[in-house]
């Protein structure tokens, strides 16, 4: 098992998730349990998922909620937009939170590969 802690992509998907708390704080309260919260459970579910596949016994089962954490990702990055369609993130909220979802998913894509390499390896 290893320490979730440890992993730089977690450390950067937990700033992410604490960063949508704080983006979502402003919008409109029509949205508390619709797009606020939807951002706010699929942020949070990028740095659980990763925390739950370190949990795991084998690395088949940590790549496979490193796959879940991606796809809470792009989940994160679309609503990012639609929010700041709807008009509730400015242009540079919207550019900050999507650079920092987009480097979250670049660092899952990379750890994915080397945790796949590591597989076949063994």
């Amino acid at each position: 098992m290893k320490n979730f802690r440890d992993l730089q992509v977690w450390n950067k998907a937990h700033v992410l998730t604490l960063n949508c708390y704080k983006a979502t704080s402003d919008f409109p309260k029509a949205e508390m349990y619709g797009l606020t919260s939807q951002i706010r459970r699929a942020a949070a579910s990028v740095a659980a998922n990763i925390a739950e596949g370190c949990g795991k016994r084998g690395n088949g089962d940590f790549q496979r909620f490193l796959g879940i954490a991606a796809g809470s990702a792009s989940e994160v990055e679309y609503h990012f937009l639609l929010a700041r369609d709807l008009g509730f993130l400015d242009s540079d909220q919207y550019k900050s939170l999507d650079a920092a979802a987009t480097e979250v998913k670049r660092m899952l894509a990379s750890l994915i590969i080397k945790v796949e390499s590591d597989r076949r390896a063994s």
